[in-house]
């Protein structure tokens, strides 16, 4: 009973047996602590399909809640509905706090992109920078988009590398018609805080809290708003895969040759505001494509929601869950962690997406080229190659002149 007693008391004082944090940490070597972050931020600022048939590091170790100068944590614990968060939330000092464990929490600065928030007169861009690529089509780029596609490819240097920059758990796989949560951890273990230091990393991320994910609801765009669509546009306008992307559309008359003419454009494509599910200017490009949408009015689907960097957000948040990924349609070809092109199933505020596709680590300006590239010069669908993957881009266009959506399917 003494030693109940003892061992009792050494657990209310935070005590742990003589063995201190630096002694747990070492239990983990495959996480290098000094550069790899094992959380992730919401924004403070903000809160916030079935394939379309188309209609780091913690800078002091700590328990969940702990709040630590400029740095915001989140933790929950994966559920069957993880958009339910825990009735006690607490949010002090520029951080938010939910109450739920998980098994895999992530980290970023909370500040990371409040800079590009900042009036236009304070923003601050990368230089143009080509760092030796060659953004010239070639004559074989231009006769061939797979060519071009793949070009887009080995332009993307700012592209994330799988086991230094970032960790997934594919987990279990499963049939597309398999209802069942057959992951028992997050997609995501751990993605390197650096990351969204980035400056069109950065952008990409002060847009997600831009939208109502619910289809036929009206989206108003504020002023600000507005400048971070521009900033957006801005800032990857800067990188090798858009100035390919613009001299290969000039190339084929496409795009204007004055790059202010053409940032415009893509500004319009990607953020001009369309009618969708009954409602007007109530979606855009980018919102369905990147951030996603849910269906209402009793049909209760995911639709849209193609990329990994809202994913690895919403799940940070709770409001995803992971339930596997979907079998290929050759055996011997299941997903690892070093994948960078996934069919997976997930929860997205409790409501199932069956099947998805999404890349892995690939940099905002090299999705925007590649689907702006194959809207323009592709059809409905683009049998490509890119890097080692061979890929279905589907394309589904709004009248002439709009994306309706536009996401990757990952081929034999």
């Amino acid at each position: 009973m003494e030693d109940l007693v003892h061992g009792l008391i050494n657990v209310a004082l935070g005590r742990d047996g003589g063995r201190r944090d630096g002694d747990r940490a070492q239990d983990s070597p495959a996480i290098d602590q000094a550069s790899r972050s094992t959380w992730a931020e919401v924004v403070s600022s903000g809160q916030d399909e079935n394939e379309e048939s188309f209609s780091g590091y913690s800078r002091k170790e700590g328990g969940e809640g702990t709040t630590d100068g400029g740095w915001e944590t989140v933790g929950h614990k994966k559920e069957r509905h993880p958009s339910r968060r825990s009735e006690e939330e607490e949010v002090g000092g520029g951080w938010q706090t939910a109450g739920r464990e998980k098994h895999h929490q992530k980290k970023i600065p909370v500040d990371n992109w409040h800079k590009y928030k900042q009036p236009p007169v304070e923003q601050e861009y990368i230089h143009e920078a080509d760092h030796g690529l060659n953004i010239e089509p070639s004559r074989e780029e231009l006769a061939e988009l797979s060519a071009a596609c793949s070009k887009l490819w080995d332009l993307d240097s700012n592209r994330l590398i799988p086991g230094k920059d970032y960790e997934i758990d594919c987990g279990e796989g499963k049939k597309v018609y398999q209802k069942e949560d057959v992951a028992s951890e997050s997609l995501f273990r751990w993605l390197n805080d650096d990351i969204f230091r980035r400056p069109t990393y950065g952008r990409f991320c002060s847009l997600l809290d831009n939208y109502n994910p619910n289809e036929g609801y009206k989206e108003v765009v504020t002023p600000q708003e507005k400048h971070e669509q521009d900033a957006f546009i801005e800032e990857i306008s800067r990188t090798a895969p858009i100035r390919y992307l613009h001299k290969y559309l000039v190339s084929n008359g496409i795009a204007p040759e004055d790059y202010k003419e053409f940032k415009r454009m893509m500004i319009n494509l990607w953020f001009g505001l369309h009618g969708r599910g009954g409602g007007s200017s109530c979606s855009s490009a980018f919102e369905h494509v990147f951030v996603g949408e849910i269906k209402g009015r009793g049909k209760n689907e995911v639709s849209g929601f193609h990329n990994w960097i809202q994913f690895y957000m919403e799940e940070a948040k709770g409001n995803v869950d992971y339930q596997g990924y979907v079998f290929p349609r050759r055996r011997g070809q299941c997903p690892d962690s070093e994948t960078q092109l996934l069919t997976l199933q997930f929860e997205w505020n409790g409501i199932l997406k069956s099947v998805s596709s999404s890349f892995i680590g690939v940099s905002p300006e090299f999705e925007i080229a590649l689907y702006t590239l194959c809207f323009f010069m592709g059809g409905e669908d683009n049998h490509i190659l890119l890097g080692p993957y061979a890929v279905n881009i589907k394309c589904y266009r709004l009248g002439n002149d709009r994306i309706g959506s536009v996401f990757p399917i990952a081929e034999s």
